[in-house]
Protein backbone atom coordinates (compact mmCIF):
# COMPACT_ATOMS: atom_id res chain seq x y z
CA UNK A 1 0.00 0.00 0.00
CA UNK A 2 1.53 3.34 -1.01
CA UNK A 3 2.12 6.02 1.60
CA UNK A 4 -0.41 8.80 1.87
CA UNK A 5 0.36 11.61 4.30
CA UNK A 6 -2.28 11.77 7.07
CA UNK A 7 -2.94 15.50 6.67
CA UNK A 8 -6.54 15.33 7.94
CA UNK A 9 -5.53 13.31 11.00
CA UNK A 10 -2.69 15.67 11.83
CA UNK A 11 -4.95 18.69 11.48
CA UNK A 12 -7.46 17.02 13.83
CA UNK A 13 -4.71 16.44 16.41
CA UNK A 14 -3.51 20.04 16.15
CA UNK A 15 -7.06 21.35 16.57
CA UNK A 16 -8.54 18.98 19.15
CA UNK A 17 -5.65 17.45 21.08
CA UNK A 18 -2.84 19.98 21.04
CA UNK A 19 -5.05 23.11 20.97
CA UNK A 20 -2.81 24.72 18.38
CA UNK A 21 -5.12 27.75 18.28
CA UNK A 22 -3.83 28.68 21.73
CA UNK A 23 -0.25 28.63 20.43
CA UNK A 24 -1.20 30.67 17.37
CA UNK A 25 -2.93 33.22 19.61
CA UNK A 26 0.40 34.30 21.09
CA UNK A 27 2.20 37.34 19.72
CA UNK A 28 5.21 35.20 18.78
CA UNK A 29 3.18 32.91 16.51
CA UNK A 30 0.38 35.22 15.38
CA UNK A 31 1.28 34.55 11.74
CA UNK A 32 0.42 30.85 12.17
CA UNK A 33 -3.17 31.42 11.08
CA UNK A 34 -5.46 28.46 10.36
CA UNK A 35 -5.17 29.23 6.64
CA UNK A 36 -1.36 29.21 6.75
CA UNK A 37 -1.30 26.01 8.80
CA UNK A 38 -3.66 24.33 6.32
CA UNK A 39 -1.49 25.42 3.40
CA UNK A 40 1.67 24.17 5.11
CA UNK A 41 0.15 20.81 6.02
CA UNK A 42 -1.29 20.36 2.54
CA UNK A 43 2.01 21.12 0.83
CA UNK A 44 3.97 19.00 3.32
CA UNK A 45 1.57 16.15 2.61
CA UNK A 46 2.16 16.55 -1.12
CA UNK A 47 5.95 16.58 -0.70
CA UNK A 48 5.85 13.55 1.60
CA UNK A 49 3.48 11.56 -0.61
CA UNK A 50 4.71 12.52 -4.07
CA UNK A 51 8.43 13.15 -3.58
CA UNK A 52 9.72 11.33 -0.50
CA UNK A 53 7.59 8.19 -0.34
CA UNK A 54 8.68 6.91 -3.77
CA UNK A 55 12.31 7.13 -2.60
CA UNK A 56 11.76 4.72 0.27
CA UNK A 57 12.03 1.61 -1.91
CA UNK A 58 15.05 2.98 -3.79
CA UNK A 59 16.87 3.27 -0.49
CA UNK A 60 16.17 -0.39 0.25
CA UNK A 61 17.08 -1.74 -3.17
CA UNK A 62 19.99 0.61 -3.92
CA UNK A 63 21.48 1.68 -0.58
CA UNK A 64 24.16 4.33 -0.24
CA UNK A 65 27.64 3.07 -0.93
CA UNK A 66 31.25 4.19 -0.90
CA UNK A 67 33.05 4.15 -4.26
CA UNK A 68 36.65 5.32 -4.53
CA UNK A 69 36.29 7.43 -1.40
CA UNK A 70 33.06 9.08 -2.56
CA UNK A 71 29.65 8.41 -1.00
CA UNK A 72 27.00 7.61 -3.60
CA UNK A 73 23.50 8.19 -2.20
CA UNK A 74 20.48 6.11 -3.12
CA UNK A 75 18.83 7.12 -6.41
CA UNK A 76 16.68 10.21 -6.01
CA UNK A 77 17.88 11.08 -2.52
CA UNK A 78 19.77 14.20 -3.63
CA UNK A 79 16.65 15.50 -5.39
CA UNK A 80 14.51 14.62 -2.38
CA UNK A 81 16.81 16.48 -0.01
CA UNK A 82 16.90 19.42 -2.41
CA UNK A 83 13.08 19.54 -2.31
CA UNK A 84 13.19 19.64 1.50
CA UNK A 85 15.88 22.34 1.57
CA UNK A 86 14.46 24.57 -1.14
CA UNK A 87 10.96 24.21 0.29
CA UNK A 88 12.09 25.69 3.61
CA UNK A 89 11.17 22.53 5.52
CA UNK A 90 14.53 22.37 7.33
CA UNK A 91 14.15 25.83 8.88
CA UNK A 92 10.43 25.89 9.65
CA UNK A 93 10.84 26.54 13.37
CA UNK A 94 14.21 28.29 13.14
CA UNK A 95 14.74 31.97 13.81
CA UNK A 96 13.84 34.31 10.93
CA UNK A 97 16.95 36.29 11.86
CA UNK A 98 19.02 33.53 10.22
CA UNK A 99 16.65 32.53 7.42
CA UNK A 100 14.15 30.35 9.26
CA UNK A 101 10.39 30.72 9.15
CA UNK A 102 9.92 31.13 12.91
CA UNK A 103 6.87 28.87 13.00
CA UNK A 104 5.82 26.89 16.08
CA UNK A 105 7.87 23.79 16.74
CA UNK A 106 4.66 21.79 17.12
CA UNK A 107 3.81 22.51 13.49
CA UNK A 108 7.35 21.62 12.39
CA UNK A 109 7.04 18.33 14.29
CA UNK A 110 3.74 17.57 12.58
CA UNK A 111 5.42 18.11 9.23
CA UNK A 112 8.34 15.91 10.30
CA UNK A 113 5.87 13.16 11.14
CA UNK A 114 4.68 13.15 7.53
CA UNK A 115 8.17 13.39 6.03
CA UNK A 116 9.52 10.63 8.29
CA UNK A 117 6.52 8.43 7.60
CA UNK A 118 7.18 8.80 3.90
CA UNK A 119 10.95 8.13 3.97
CA UNK A 120 12.65 7.99 7.35
CA UNK A 121 16.05 7.21 5.85
CA UNK A 122 16.10 10.48 3.92
CA UNK A 123 14.34 12.62 6.52
CA UNK A 124 16.89 11.77 9.21
CA UNK A 125 19.28 14.25 7.59
CA UNK A 126 17.08 17.33 8.10
CA UNK A 127 15.81 16.04 11.45
CA UNK A 128 19.36 15.81 12.80
CA UNK A 129 20.15 19.21 11.31
CA UNK A 130 17.19 20.69 13.19
CA UNK A 131 18.81 19.46 16.39
CA UNK A 132 21.98 21.33 15.46
CA UNK A 133 19.98 24.45 14.67
CA UNK A 134 18.18 24.36 18.00
CA UNK A 135 21.39 23.75 19.97
CA UNK A 136 23.15 26.64 18.24
CA UNK A 137 20.18 29.01 18.60
CA UNK A 138 20.15 28.43 22.36
CA UNK A 139 23.84 28.07 23.20
CA UNK A 140 26.17 29.50 20.53
CA UNK A 141 27.80 32.90 20.44
CA UNK A 142 26.45 35.45 17.98
CA UNK A 143 29.50 34.92 15.75
CA UNK A 144 28.95 31.15 15.60
CA UNK A 145 25.24 31.64 14.97
CA UNK A 146 25.97 34.01 12.08
CA UNK A 147 28.43 31.54 10.58
CA UNK A 148 26.49 28.28 10.89
CA UNK A 149 22.77 28.95 11.17
CA UNK A 150 22.07 30.39 7.71
CA UNK A 151 23.75 27.43 6.01
CA UNK A 152 22.08 24.84 8.26
CA UNK A 153 18.65 26.46 7.97
CA UNK A 154 18.89 26.66 4.17
CA UNK A 155 19.93 23.01 3.97
CA UNK A 156 23.25 23.88 2.33
CA UNK A 157 24.97 22.27 5.31
CA UNK A 158 23.65 19.51 7.49
CA UNK A 159 24.26 18.44 11.06
CA UNK A 160 24.96 15.15 12.74
CA UNK A 161 23.59 13.48 15.82
CA UNK A 162 24.47 15.15 19.12
CA UNK A 163 25.50 12.20 21.26
CA UNK A 164 25.30 13.01 24.93
CA UNK A 165 25.93 9.50 26.21
CA UNK A 166 29.33 8.44 24.83
CA UNK A 167 29.42 5.43 27.16
CA UNK A 168 26.34 4.01 25.37
CA UNK A 169 28.20 3.54 22.09
CA UNK A 170 26.00 2.27 19.28
CA UNK A 171 23.10 1.68 21.70
CA UNK A 172 22.10 5.36 21.46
Amino acid sequence: MPYRAPVTDIRFILDHVVNFAQVAATDRFAEATPELVDAILTEAGRVATDILAPLNRAGDTHPARLENGVVIASPGYADGYRALSEGGWVGMAASPEYGGLGLPNGLAMAVDEMMSGACMALNLKPVLTKGQIEALEHHASDAIKALYLPKLISGEWSGTMNLTEPQAGSDV
